[in-house]
Protein backbone atom coordinates (compact mmCIF):
# COMPACT_ATOMS: atom_id res chain seq x y z
CA UNK A 1 0.00 0.00 0.00
CA UNK A 2 2.71 2.56 1.06
CA UNK A 3 6.72 1.92 0.91
CA UNK A 4 9.51 -0.41 1.50
CA UNK A 5 12.01 2.04 1.92
CA UNK A 6 11.15 5.36 2.67
CA UNK A 7 12.14 7.07 6.06
CA UNK A 8 15.30 8.95 5.08
CA UNK A 9 13.88 10.34 2.29
CA UNK A 10 10.86 11.00 3.80
CA UNK A 11 12.74 13.19 7.21
CA UNK A 12 14.85 15.15 4.20
CA UNK A 13 11.45 15.94 2.44
CA UNK A 14 9.88 17.06 6.19
CA UNK A 15 12.95 18.69 6.37
CA UNK A 16 12.46 20.82 3.03
CA UNK A 17 9.23 21.51 3.56
CA UNK A 18 9.72 22.99 6.97
CA UNK A 19 12.37 24.73 5.74
CA UNK A 20 10.51 26.67 3.13
CA UNK A 21 8.21 27.63 5.75
CA UNK A 22 5.59 26.32 3.24
CA UNK A 23 1.55 27.55 4.32
CA UNK A 24 1.22 27.02 0.70
CA UNK A 25 3.36 25.98 -2.26
CA UNK A 26 5.05 28.38 -3.84
CA UNK A 27 5.37 26.85 -6.61
CA UNK A 28 1.57 27.23 -7.60
CA UNK A 29 0.57 30.92 -7.06
CA UNK A 30 -2.40 31.76 -7.74
CA UNK A 31 -2.43 34.52 -10.61
CA UNK A 32 -4.79 36.25 -12.89
CA UNK A 33 -6.02 33.88 -15.09
CA UNK A 34 -9.55 33.71 -13.82
CA UNK A 35 -9.64 37.39 -14.20
CA UNK A 36 -8.65 37.55 -18.09
CA UNK A 37 -11.27 34.02 -18.83
CA UNK A 38 -13.94 36.67 -17.80
CA UNK A 39 -12.83 39.08 -19.76
CA UNK A 40 -13.24 36.96 -22.32
CA UNK A 41 -16.23 35.48 -21.24
CA UNK A 42 -18.60 36.24 -24.57
CA UNK A 43 -17.17 32.98 -25.71
CA UNK A 44 -18.46 30.05 -23.89
CA UNK A 45 -16.28 26.93 -23.30
CA UNK A 46 -16.87 24.70 -26.47
CA UNK A 47 -19.33 22.04 -25.76
CA UNK A 48 -18.28 18.81 -23.78
CA UNK A 49 -14.28 20.34 -22.49
CA UNK A 50 -15.07 19.68 -19.25
CA UNK A 51 -13.02 16.74 -16.74
CA UNK A 52 -14.24 14.13 -17.49
CA UNK A 53 -14.58 13.77 -20.61
CA UNK A 54 -18.12 13.03 -21.49
CA UNK A 55 -19.77 9.77 -23.36
CA UNK A 56 -21.17 12.40 -26.28
CA UNK A 57 -21.35 15.58 -26.90
CA UNK A 58 -23.58 17.32 -29.76
CA UNK A 59 -22.43 21.23 -30.23
CA UNK A 60 -24.91 23.01 -32.03
CA UNK A 61 -27.28 26.26 -31.95
CA UNK A 62 -26.75 29.55 -29.63
CA UNK A 63 -25.44 29.36 -26.33
CA UNK A 64 -27.79 29.58 -23.26
CA UNK A 65 -27.00 32.67 -21.09
CA UNK A 66 -27.67 32.85 -17.10
CA UNK A 67 -28.98 36.18 -16.52
CA UNK A 68 -30.82 38.02 -13.43
CA UNK A 69 -34.02 36.63 -14.61
CA UNK A 70 -33.39 33.35 -14.62
CA UNK A 71 -35.06 30.49 -12.38
CA UNK A 72 -34.17 26.81 -11.02
CA UNK A 73 -36.94 24.79 -11.79
CA UNK A 74 -37.37 22.04 -10.38
CA UNK A 75 -39.70 19.08 -10.19
CA UNK A 76 -41.65 18.59 -6.85
CA UNK A 77 -39.01 16.29 -5.75
CA UNK A 78 -36.79 17.00 -2.47
CA UNK A 79 -33.74 15.21 -4.78
CA UNK A 80 -33.92 18.04 -7.42
CA UNK A 81 -34.51 21.30 -5.03
CA UNK A 82 -31.72 19.78 -3.26
CA UNK A 83 -29.35 20.00 -6.05
CA UNK A 84 -31.09 22.62 -7.43
CA UNK A 85 -30.32 24.23 -4.19
CA UNK A 86 -26.57 23.73 -4.67
CA UNK A 87 -26.40 25.03 -8.02
CA UNK A 88 -27.95 28.11 -6.85
CA UNK A 89 -25.85 28.45 -3.63
CA UNK A 90 -22.19 27.91 -6.19
CA UNK A 91 -23.24 30.48 -8.42
CA UNK A 92 -25.30 33.59 -6.67
CA UNK A 93 -21.89 34.72 -4.95
CA UNK A 94 -20.53 35.79 -8.77
CA UNK A 95 -23.18 36.35 -11.08
CA UNK A 96 -25.08 38.28 -8.16
CA UNK A 97 -28.37 37.38 -9.32
CA UNK A 98 -31.00 35.93 -7.45
CA UNK A 99 -31.42 32.34 -9.32
CA UNK A 100 -34.87 31.49 -7.23
CA UNK A 101 -35.23 27.93 -6.72
CA UNK A 102 -38.64 26.60 -7.73
CA UNK A 103 -41.16 23.95 -8.73
CA UNK A 104 -42.90 26.13 -10.54
CA UNK A 105 -43.27 25.14 -14.28
CA UNK A 106 -42.04 26.72 -17.26
CA UNK A 107 -40.01 26.70 -20.67
CA UNK A 108 -37.15 28.86 -19.74
CA UNK A 109 -34.46 28.88 -17.23
CA UNK A 110 -32.54 26.36 -15.56
CA UNK A 111 -34.29 23.10 -15.69
CA UNK A 112 -33.46 19.64 -13.03
CA UNK A 113 -35.83 17.10 -14.15
CA UNK A 114 -35.85 13.43 -12.68
CA UNK A 115 -37.04 11.04 -15.29
CA UNK A 116 -36.93 7.03 -15.50
CA UNK A 117 -37.92 7.08 -19.12
CA UNK A 118 -34.27 6.98 -20.74
CA UNK A 119 -32.87 3.73 -18.73
CA UNK A 120 -29.45 4.33 -20.80
CA UNK A 121 -28.88 7.00 -18.15
CA UNK A 122 -28.59 4.30 -15.93
CA UNK A 123 -28.06 5.45 -12.02
CA UNK A 124 -25.09 8.29 -12.30
CA UNK A 125 -25.80 9.52 -16.25
CA UNK A 126 -27.62 12.71 -17.47
CA UNK A 127 -28.60 14.67 -20.36
CA UNK A 128 -27.74 18.34 -20.50
CA UNK A 129 -29.61 20.06 -23.18
CA UNK A 130 -28.21 23.73 -23.63
CA UNK A 131 -30.18 26.21 -25.81
CA UNK A 132 -31.36 29.95 -26.32
CA UNK A 133 -33.41 30.44 -23.66
CA UNK A 134 -33.41 27.10 -21.79
CA UNK A 135 -30.77 24.95 -20.05
CA UNK A 136 -32.29 21.35 -19.22
CA UNK A 137 -30.42 18.70 -17.05
CA UNK A 138 -32.29 15.43 -17.01
CA UNK A 139 -31.56 12.43 -14.95
CA UNK A 140 -33.06 8.97 -13.90
CA UNK A 141 -31.68 9.32 -10.41
CA UNK A 142 -30.47 12.65 -8.03
CA UNK A 143 -26.82 11.52 -8.50
CA UNK A 144 -27.02 12.09 -11.83
CA UNK A 145 -28.36 15.75 -11.86
CA UNK A 146 -25.93 16.51 -9.42
CA UNK A 147 -23.04 15.00 -11.79
CA UNK A 148 -25.03 17.24 -14.56
CA UNK A 149 -24.70 20.23 -12.50
CA UNK A 150 -20.71 19.50 -12.17
CA UNK A 151 -20.83 19.92 -16.31
CA UNK A 152 -22.64 22.89 -15.88
CA UNK A 153 -20.20 24.67 -13.65
CA UNK A 154 -17.52 23.59 -16.07
CA UNK A 155 -19.21 24.61 -19.08
CA UNK A 156 -19.65 28.35 -17.35
CA UNK A 157 -16.47 31.06 -17.31
CA UNK A 158 -14.03 30.26 -14.00
CA UNK A 159 -14.84 33.34 -12.27
CA UNK A 160 -18.67 31.57 -11.82
CA UNK A 161 -16.56 29.90 -8.75
CA UNK A 162 -15.31 33.30 -7.21
CA UNK A 163 -16.82 34.36 -3.74
CA UNK A 164 -17.20 37.99 -4.94
CA UNK A 165 -19.26 39.72 -8.00
CA UNK A 166 -17.72 39.25 -11.26
CA UNK A 167 -18.97 40.69 -14.68
CA UNK A 168 -20.64 38.38 -16.96
CA UNK A 169 -22.06 37.15 -19.89
CA UNK A 170 -22.32 34.02 -18.00
CA UNK A 171 -22.71 31.84 -21.10
CA UNK A 172 -22.88 27.84 -22.03
CA UNK A 173 -22.16 26.71 -25.62
CA UNK A 174 -25.25 25.42 -27.18
CA UNK A 175 -25.99 21.49 -28.24
CA UNK A 176 -26.59 18.22 -25.95
CA UNK A 177 -24.57 15.80 -24.01
CA UNK A 178 -25.48 12.45 -23.13
CA UNK A 179 -23.08 10.81 -20.43
CA UNK A 180 -22.55 7.85 -18.25
CA UNK A 181 -19.68 6.79 -16.05
CA UNK A 182 -17.71 3.67 -17.25
CA UNK A 183 -16.99 2.61 -14.28
CA UNK A 184 -19.18 2.45 -10.82
CA UNK A 185 -16.58 3.19 -7.95
CA UNK A 186 -14.83 6.09 -8.55
CA UNK A 187 -13.28 7.07 -5.27
CA UNK A 188 -10.17 9.08 -3.12
CA UNK A 189 -8.56 8.68 -0.25
CA UNK A 190 -7.65 10.52 2.23
CA UNK A 191 -5.10 9.46 4.82
CA UNK A 192 -6.19 11.39 8.28
CA UNK A 193 -3.68 8.64 10.27
CA UNK A 194 -0.78 10.14 9.74
CA UNK A 195 -1.37 13.49 10.24
CA UNK A 196 -5.12 14.76 11.33
CA UNK A 197 -7.39 17.02 9.33
CA UNK A 198 -10.11 18.55 10.47
CA UNK A 199 -14.10 18.36 9.49
CA UNK A 200 -13.81 21.30 7.62
CA UNK A 201 -10.78 20.44 5.94
CA UNK A 202 -12.45 16.84 4.69
CA UNK A 203 -15.02 18.81 3.55
CA UNK A 204 -13.39 21.33 1.62
CA UNK A 205 -11.58 18.24 0.12
CA UNK A 206 -14.58 16.46 -0.59
CA UNK A 207 -16.13 19.92 -2.39
CA UNK A 208 -13.47 19.58 -4.57
CA UNK A 209 -12.78 16.18 -5.94
CA UNK A 210 -17.06 16.25 -6.33
CA UNK A 211 -16.95 18.90 -8.86
CA UNK A 212 -14.71 15.74 -10.81
CA UNK A 213 -17.79 12.75 -10.12
CA UNK A 214 -15.45 11.11 -7.53
CA UNK A 215 -18.13 8.96 -5.79
CA UNK A 216 -16.46 7.37 -2.87
CA UNK A 217 -14.29 8.71 -0.06
CA UNK A 218 -11.96 6.11 1.29
CA UNK A 219 -10.81 7.15 5.00
CA UNK A 220 -8.14 5.85 6.18
CA UNK A 221 -8.67 6.42 9.79
CA UNK A 222 -6.08 4.10 12.15
CA UNK A 223 -2.35 3.53 11.82
CA UNK A 224 0.69 3.29 13.92
CA UNK A 225 0.63 6.74 13.94
CA UNK A 226 -3.35 8.12 15.31
CA UNK A 227 -6.54 6.61 15.32
CA UNK A 228 -8.90 9.11 14.67
CA UNK A 229 -12.42 7.99 15.16
CA UNK A 230 -14.00 7.46 18.86
CA UNK A 231 -14.81 3.80 19.59
CA UNK A 232 -17.55 3.89 22.75
CA UNK A 233 -16.37 0.50 23.84
CA UNK A 234 -12.69 1.08 23.66
CA UNK A 235 -12.17 4.62 24.06
CA UNK A 236 -8.36 4.93 24.62
CA UNK A 237 -7.92 4.34 21.07
CA UNK A 238 -8.81 7.98 19.65
CA UNK A 239 -8.16 9.90 23.62
CA UNK A 240 -4.65 8.08 23.74
CA UNK A 241 -4.08 6.48 20.33
CA UNK A 242 -5.08 9.88 19.21
CA UNK A 243 -3.61 12.06 20.56
CA UNK A 244 -0.05 12.16 18.50
CA UNK A 245 0.90 12.03 15.00
CA UNK A 246 3.68 12.27 12.26
CA UNK A 247 6.44 14.24 13.70
CA UNK A 248 4.83 14.67 17.57
CA UNK A 249 1.63 16.79 16.57
CA UNK A 250 -0.96 17.07 18.71
CA UNK A 251 -2.98 14.70 16.48
CA UNK A 252 -6.77 14.56 16.50
CA UNK A 253 -9.86 11.89 16.14
CA UNK A 254 -13.11 12.75 15.30
CA UNK A 255 -16.03 11.83 18.13
CA UNK A 256 -18.74 10.30 16.43
CA UNK A 257 -20.89 13.26 15.54
CA UNK A 258 -18.32 14.42 13.44
CA UNK A 259 -17.68 11.41 11.63
CA UNK A 260 -21.71 10.80 11.03
CA UNK A 261 -21.07 15.17 9.79
CA UNK A 262 -18.81 14.03 7.25
CA UNK A 263 -20.92 11.17 6.26
CA UNK A 264 -24.03 13.09 5.53
CA UNK A 265 -21.79 16.11 4.13
CA UNK A 266 -20.03 13.81 1.73
CA UNK A 267 -23.65 11.75 0.73
CA UNK A 268 -24.64 15.46 -0.23
CA UNK A 269 -22.23 15.49 -3.02
CA UNK A 270 -23.19 11.99 -4.07
CA UNK A 271 -20.20 10.48 -2.13
CA UNK A 272 -20.28 7.08 -0.35
CA UNK A 273 -17.81 6.99 2.52
CA UNK A 274 -15.56 3.86 2.73
CA UNK A 275 -14.22 4.16 6.39
CA UNK A 276 -10.52 1.73 6.89
CA UNK A 277 -9.58 0.43 10.19
CA UNK A 278 -6.18 -1.21 9.00
CA UNK A 279 -5.05 -4.23 10.30
CA UNK A 280 -3.68 -6.90 11.63
CA UNK A 281 -0.75 -4.57 10.94
CA UNK A 282 -0.51 -0.55 11.04
CA UNK A 283 -1.83 -0.87 14.22
CA UNK A 284 0.67 0.48 16.75
CA UNK A 285 -1.39 3.39 17.73
CA UNK A 286 -4.28 0.64 18.89
CA UNK A 287 -1.69 -1.32 20.65
CA UNK A 288 -0.43 1.19 22.90
CA UNK A 289 -3.65 2.12 24.03
CA UNK A 290 -4.78 -1.32 25.39
CA UNK A 291 -1.93 -3.84 26.22
CA UNK A 292 -3.66 -6.88 26.25
CA UNK A 293 -3.86 -6.34 22.06
CA UNK A 294 -0.13 -7.41 22.17
CA UNK A 295 0.92 -10.65 22.44
CA UNK A 296 3.17 -9.79 25.05
CA UNK A 297 0.29 -8.33 27.04
CA UNK A 298 2.94 -4.93 27.07
CA UNK A 299 2.07 -1.71 25.36
CA UNK A 300 4.24 -0.01 22.99
CA UNK A 301 4.76 3.77 23.12
CA UNK A 302 2.79 5.66 20.96
CA UNK A 303 4.91 6.08 17.76
CA UNK A 304 5.29 9.61 15.37
CA UNK A 305 7.70 7.96 12.81
CA UNK A 306 7.22 6.53 9.38
CA UNK A 307 8.65 3.17 9.32
CA UNK A 308 5.94 0.25 8.37
CA UNK A 309 5.43 -3.56 8.89
CA UNK A 310 6.70 -3.26 12.41
CA UNK A 311 3.10 -3.66 14.30
CA UNK A 312 0.62 -6.60 14.77
CA UNK A 313 -2.27 -7.57 16.56
CA UNK A 314 -2.38 -11.07 18.14
CA UNK A 315 -3.68 -13.43 15.79
CA UNK A 316 -4.12 -15.90 19.10
CA UNK A 317 -5.71 -14.08 21.16
CA UNK A 318 -9.54 -14.24 21.67
CA UNK A 319 -9.74 -10.93 22.75
CA UNK A 320 -8.34 -9.41 19.77
CA UNK A 321 -11.25 -10.54 18.08
CA UNK A 322 -13.54 -9.16 21.08
CA UNK A 323 -11.54 -5.88 19.65
CA UNK A 324 -12.72 -6.37 16.53
CA UNK A 325 -16.08 -7.12 16.36
CA UNK A 326 -17.02 -3.94 18.38
CA UNK A 327 -15.04 -1.61 16.15
CA UNK A 328 -16.68 -2.99 13.12
CA UNK A 329 -20.19 -3.02 14.33
CA UNK A 330 -19.67 1.32 15.78
CA UNK A 331 -18.35 2.03 12.68
CA UNK A 332 -20.92 -0.15 10.56
CA UNK A 333 -24.08 1.39 12.79
CA UNK A 334 -22.00 4.83 11.76
CA UNK A 335 -21.61 4.23 7.72
CA UNK A 336 -24.74 3.54 5.74
CA UNK A 337 -22.26 2.83 2.99
CA UNK A 338 -21.76 -0.90 1.49
CA UNK A 339 -18.12 -1.36 2.30
CA UNK A 340 -15.87 -1.26 5.07
CA UNK A 341 -12.02 -1.34 4.17
CA UNK A 342 -10.19 -3.92 7.22
CA UNK A 343 -6.54 -2.70 5.54
CA UNK A 344 -4.26 -6.02 5.74
CA UNK A 345 -0.88 -4.81 3.59
CA UNK A 346 2.36 -4.75 5.20
CA UNK A 347 0.89 -6.98 7.62
CA UNK A 348 5.31 -7.82 7.66
CA UNK A 349 4.75 -8.80 11.64
CA UNK A 350 2.36 -11.18 11.45
CA UNK A 351 3.24 -14.88 10.19
CA UNK A 352 1.52 -16.08 6.85
CA UNK A 353 -0.44 -18.89 9.40
CA UNK A 354 -1.67 -15.99 11.60
CA UNK A 355 -2.77 -13.49 8.52
CA UNK A 356 -4.71 -16.00 6.86
CA UNK A 357 -6.03 -17.36 10.20
CA UNK A 358 -7.31 -13.68 11.39
CA UNK A 359 -8.72 -13.12 8.06
CA UNK A 360 -10.56 -15.65 7.97
CA UNK A 361 -11.60 -14.61 11.31
CA UNK A 362 -12.45 -10.89 11.03
CA UNK A 363 -14.12 -10.88 7.21
CA UNK A 364 -17.12 -12.62 8.29
CA UNK A 365 -17.18 -10.24 11.35
CA UNK A 366 -17.59 -7.23 8.70
CA UNK A 367 -20.74 -9.19 6.90
CA UNK A 368 -22.37 -9.86 10.15
CA UNK A 369 -22.53 -5.68 10.83
CA UNK A 370 -23.84 -6.05 7.14
CA UNK A 371 -21.13 -4.86 5.22
CA UNK A 372 -19.18 -5.69 2.25
CA UNK A 373 -15.11 -6.95 2.93
CA UNK A 374 -12.80 -4.37 1.14
CA UNK A 375 -9.10 -5.12 1.72
CA UNK A 376 -5.46 -3.61 0.23
CA UNK A 377 -4.77 -6.56 -2.33
CA UNK A 378 -2.65 -9.06 0.37
CA UNK A 379 -6.10 -10.26 1.09
CA UNK A 380 -5.83 -12.40 -1.90
CA UNK A 381 -2.53 -14.17 -0.33
CA UNK A 382 -5.92 -15.38 2.28
CA UNK A 383 -9.05 -16.32 1.15
CA UNK A 384 -11.03 -13.56 0.53
CA UNK A 385 -15.04 -13.80 1.15
CA UNK A 386 -17.68 -14.03 -1.34
CA UNK A 387 -18.11 -10.46 -2.73
CA UNK A 388 -15.38 -8.73 -1.47
CA UNK A 389 -12.68 -6.35 -3.37
CA UNK A 390 -9.36 -6.65 -3.02
CA UNK A 391 -7.52 -3.05 -3.77
CA UNK A 392 -4.64 -3.33 -6.26
CA UNK A 393 -1.86 -0.62 -4.81
CA UNK A 394 1.09 -2.66 -6.62
CA UNK A 395 2.88 -1.06 -9.05
CA UNK A 396 5.91 -1.86 -12.18
CA UNK A 397 8.31 -3.41 -9.70
CA UNK A 398 5.86 -5.59 -8.31
CA UNK A 399 6.46 -9.28 -8.82
CA UNK A 400 4.78 -11.42 -11.36
CA UNK A 401 4.15 -13.92 -8.34
CA UNK A 402 1.99 -11.03 -6.92
CA UNK A 403 0.08 -9.79 -9.65
CA UNK A 404 -0.34 -13.47 -10.18
CA UNK A 405 -2.12 -13.94 -6.88
CA UNK A 406 -4.16 -11.35 -7.56
CA UNK A 407 -5.40 -12.22 -11.24
CA UNK A 408 -6.34 -15.47 -9.92
CA UNK A 409 -8.23 -13.87 -7.38
CA UNK A 410 -10.01 -11.84 -9.77
CA UNK A 411 -10.83 -14.94 -11.86
CA UNK A 412 -12.60 -16.49 -9.08
CA UNK A 413 -15.00 -13.84 -8.35
CA UNK A 414 -13.30 -11.17 -6.39
CA UNK A 415 -13.35 -7.74 -7.53
CA UNK A 416 -10.86 -5.07 -7.96
CA UNK A 417 -10.34 -1.45 -7.12
CA UNK A 418 -7.25 -0.38 -9.33
CA UNK A 419 -4.97 2.32 -7.42
CA UNK A 420 -1.51 1.33 -9.22
CA UNK A 421 1.04 3.55 -6.97
CA UNK A 422 3.45 4.63 -9.47
CA UNK A 423 0.18 5.91 -11.36
CA UNK A 424 -2.87 7.12 -9.12
CA UNK A 425 -0.78 7.28 -5.62
CA UNK A 426 -1.01 11.43 -5.13
CA UNK A 427 1.68 11.61 -2.67
CA UNK A 428 4.52 10.65 -5.11
CA UNK A 429 6.45 13.29 -6.25
CA UNK A 430 5.74 14.97 -9.33
CA UNK A 431 9.58 15.26 -10.10
CA UNK A 432 12.75 15.11 -8.00
CA UNK A 433 12.29 18.59 -7.05
CA UNK A 434 8.98 18.48 -5.77
CA UNK A 435 8.79 19.83 -1.97
CA UNK A 436 6.48 17.59 -0.64
CA UNK A 437 5.52 13.98 -0.85
CA UNK A 438 7.52 10.74 -1.24
CA UNK A 439 9.22 8.79 -4.05
CA UNK A 440 9.20 4.81 -3.52
CA UNK A 441 7.13 3.88 -6.18
CA UNK A 442 9.10 6.70 -8.44
CA UNK A 443 8.34 9.88 -9.64
CA UNK A 444 4.29 10.54 -11.33
CA UNK A 445 4.00 13.26 -13.47
CA UNK A 446 0.57 14.10 -14.54
CA UNK A 447 0.77 12.43 -17.65
CA UNK A 448 2.03 9.18 -16.14
CA UNK A 449 -0.81 9.75 -13.87
CA UNK A 450 -3.24 9.90 -16.70
CA UNK A 451 -1.68 7.62 -19.49
CA UNK A 452 -2.77 4.17 -18.44
CA UNK A 453 -6.18 1.69 -19.01
CA UNK A 454 -7.67 0.16 -16.04
CA UNK A 455 -9.43 -2.38 -18.50
CA UNK A 456 -5.83 -3.61 -19.45
CA UNK A 457 -3.57 -3.12 -16.61
CA UNK A 458 -3.48 -6.24 -14.82
CA UNK A 459 -2.95 -8.69 -17.92
CA UNK A 460 -5.57 -11.63 -17.02
CA UNK A 461 -7.86 -9.84 -15.25
CA UNK A 462 -12.00 -10.16 -16.35
CA UNK A 463 -12.92 -7.02 -17.32
CA UNK A 464 -15.52 -7.50 -15.19
CA UNK A 465 -13.62 -8.31 -12.35
CA UNK A 466 -12.60 -4.04 -12.61
CA UNK A 467 -14.68 -2.42 -9.90
CA UNK A 468 -12.85 0.77 -11.07
CA UNK A 469 -10.01 3.16 -9.89
CA UNK A 470 -9.14 5.29 -6.56
CA UNK A 471 -6.15 8.19 -6.25
CA UNK A 472 -4.79 7.70 -2.28
CA UNK A 473 -3.18 10.59 -0.24
CA UNK A 474 -1.32 9.30 2.03
CA UNK A 475 -0.13 12.41 4.71
CA UNK A 476 3.45 11.53 6.05
CA UNK A 477 4.69 14.73 4.25
CA UNK A 478 1.32 16.38 4.26
CA UNK A 479 -0.98 18.65 7.37
CA UNK A 480 -2.65 21.71 5.39
CA UNK A 481 -5.17 21.40 2.91
CA UNK A 482 -2.69 23.90 0.68
CA UNK A 483 -0.42 20.39 1.00
CA UNK A 484 -3.53 18.36 -0.20
CA UNK A 485 -4.60 20.43 -3.12
CA UNK A 486 -0.73 20.76 -4.53
CA UNK A 487 -0.24 17.20 -4.51
CA UNK A 488 -3.61 15.94 -5.97
CA UNK A 489 -4.19 18.98 -8.24
CA UNK A 490 -3.76 18.16 -11.64
CA UNK A 491 -3.76 14.47 -11.17
CA UNK A 492 -7.08 13.79 -9.30
CA UNK A 493 -8.87 14.78 -12.28
CA UNK A 494 -7.14 12.45 -14.35
CA UNK A 495 -7.78 9.58 -12.35
CA UNK A 496 -11.71 10.46 -11.78
CA UNK A 497 -11.75 10.85 -16.03
CA UNK A 498 -10.05 7.49 -16.38
CA UNK A 499 -13.00 5.93 -13.75
CA UNK A 500 -15.88 7.90 -15.37
CA UNK A 501 -15.48 8.63 -19.35
CA UNK A 502 -15.52 5.96 -22.13
CA UNK A 503 -12.10 4.16 -23.11
CA UNK A 504 -12.49 6.08 -26.52
CA UNK A 505 -11.81 9.22 -25.20
CA UNK A 506 -8.53 8.78 -23.89
CA UNK A 507 -5.84 10.81 -24.82
CA UNK A 508 -3.26 12.96 -23.70
CA UNK A 509 -2.60 15.44 -25.98
CA UNK A 510 -6.67 16.23 -25.80
CA UNK A 511 -6.93 15.67 -21.81
CA UNK A 512 -3.94 18.48 -21.69
CA UNK A 513 -5.61 21.06 -23.39
CA UNK A 514 -9.27 20.55 -21.39
CA UNK A 515 -6.99 20.42 -17.77
CA UNK A 516 -5.37 23.65 -18.39
CA UNK A 517 -9.01 24.91 -18.48
CA UNK A 518 -8.94 23.82 -15.17
CA UNK A 519 -6.27 25.82 -13.85
CA UNK A 520 -7.86 29.84 -14.19
CA UNK A 521 -10.84 27.86 -12.36
CA UNK A 522 -8.91 26.00 -9.66
CA UNK A 523 -7.45 30.14 -9.17
CA UNK A 524 -10.88 31.11 -9.13
CA UNK A 525 -11.69 28.91 -5.64
CA UNK A 526 -8.34 29.95 -4.21
CA UNK A 527 -6.93 26.39 -4.41
CA UNK A 528 -3.32 25.63 -4.91
CA UNK A 529 -1.89 23.53 -7.24
CA UNK A 530 1.16 22.69 -8.87
CA UNK A 531 1.48 23.82 -12.50
CA UNK A 532 2.86 20.92 -14.27
CA UNK A 533 4.86 22.00 -17.03
CA UNK A 534 3.71 19.67 -19.58
CA UNK A 535 0.20 21.24 -19.25
CA UNK A 536 -0.41 23.80 -21.59
CA UNK A 537 -1.80 26.33 -18.63
CA UNK A 538 -3.22 29.61 -19.94
CA UNK A 539 -0.77 32.61 -19.88
CA UNK A 540 1.92 30.08 -20.09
Amino acid sequence: MRQHQRSTRLFGSLLLVAAAGLSSVAAAPVGDSAAREAAAAGTPTPLGQVIPAPASADPGGSPYEITAKTRIRVDDSRDARAVGGQLADALRPATGYPLKVTDDEGRDGIRLRLSSKDKSLGNEGYRLESKRGSLTITARKPAGLFYGVQTLRQQLPAAAEKKTKQKGPWLVAGGTIKDAPRYAHRSAMLDVSRHFFSVDKVKRYIDQMSLYKVNKLHLHLSDDQGWRIAIDSWPRLATYGGSTQVGGGKGGYYTKAQYKDIVRYAASRQLEVVPEIDMPGHTNAALASYAELNCDGVAPPLYTGTEVGFSSLCAKKAVTYDFVDDVIREIAALTPGKYIHIGGDEAHSTSHEDYVEFMNKVQPVVAKYGKTVMGWHQLTGATPAKGAVAQYWGYDATGAAEREQVVNAAKNGTKLLLSPADRSYLDMKYNKDTPLGLSWAGLVSVQRSYDWDPATYLKGAPADSILGVEAPLWSETLSTSQHIEFMAFPRLPGIAELGWSPASTHDWDTYKVRLARQGPRWDAMGMDYYKAPEVPWPGK
